[in-house]
């Protein structure tokens, strides 16, 4: 389960930062949604990967710990807020310079 996780998040960053250095906005902010994602896989399985096993919660031997799932709850209203901001400013970009690359300069 462990390496199915690691493979995953591997798999994420890779494809997050592959994205993330394309010259359009569009694959760049898709690049960046695909980070958080990995950011968040990774933070949500920091907290134990137990099956059936309970919170916190007295003398119990096996437990999963709630803060990291607390963590990913608020990187993932973050990380939505982070691409709507992305997407408007984008989109303004757009329709100010009629193209969306991100490497050229203006032209008169």
């Amino acid at each position: 389960m462990e390496m199915l996780i690691a493979i995953a998040i591997g798999t994420l960053t890779a494809s997050g930062l592959y994205l993330m250095l394309r010259a359009r906005t569009f694959p760049v902010i898709l690049g960046l949604s695909l980070l958080s994602y990995a950011v968040n896989l990774f933070l949500f399985v920091s907290g134990r990967i137990l099956l059936n096993a309970p919170p916190i919660l007295g003398d119990a031997t096996e437990y999963t710990d709630p803060l990291p799932q607390a963590l990913v709850l608020t990187a993932i209203v973050i990380s939505f807020a982070m691409t709507a901001v992305l997407v408007i400013m984008a989109l303004g970009a757009y329709l100010v310079s009629g193209h969306d690359r991100i490497d050229t300069e203006d032209q008169p």
